[in-house]
C-alpha cells in the first residue's frame, strides 16, 4: 500500500480538531475525514466514523494493524506540519 497523496485542510476554530484530512492510496482509493486532533500527548489521528444507533462511534475505515496506523499518521502528520496555516 503506498499513501500516493495527502491533502490536508487545516480548521482555525476553537477546540481540539486541528484539521480533516483526504488520503489517495495507490492512485486509486480515497479516504476522507481523516482528523488531527490535538490530544494531551500531542497530535494524532482519528479514522472517519459514524455513530452507532446504541450512541457509540466505530470507524468507517481502519488499519487493521499497528504498523499501518503508524505509518498512515506519520504521513499525515507530517502533511500537516507542511500545511499553510488557516486565516483567522
Amino acid at each position: 500500500m503506498n499513501i500516493t497523496d495527502v491533502r490536508v485542510r487545516k480548521i482555525a476554530k476553537e477546540g481540539k480538531m486541528r484539521a480533516v484530512v483526504s488520503i489517495t492510496i495507490d492512485d486509486e482509493f480515497v479516504v476522507h475525514d481523516i482528523k488531527v486532533i490535538e490530544g494531551e500527548k500531542g497530535l494524532f489521528i482519528a479514522m472517519p466514523s459514524r455513530k452507532s444507533s446504541d450512541g457509540e462511534y466505530r470507524d468507517i475505515a481502519h488499519p487493521i494493524n499497528t504498523q499501518t496506523r503508524d505509518k498512515l499518521q506519520k504521513l499525515v502528520l507530517e502533511a500537516y506540519d507542511k500545511a499553510e496555516d488557516v486565516e483567522e
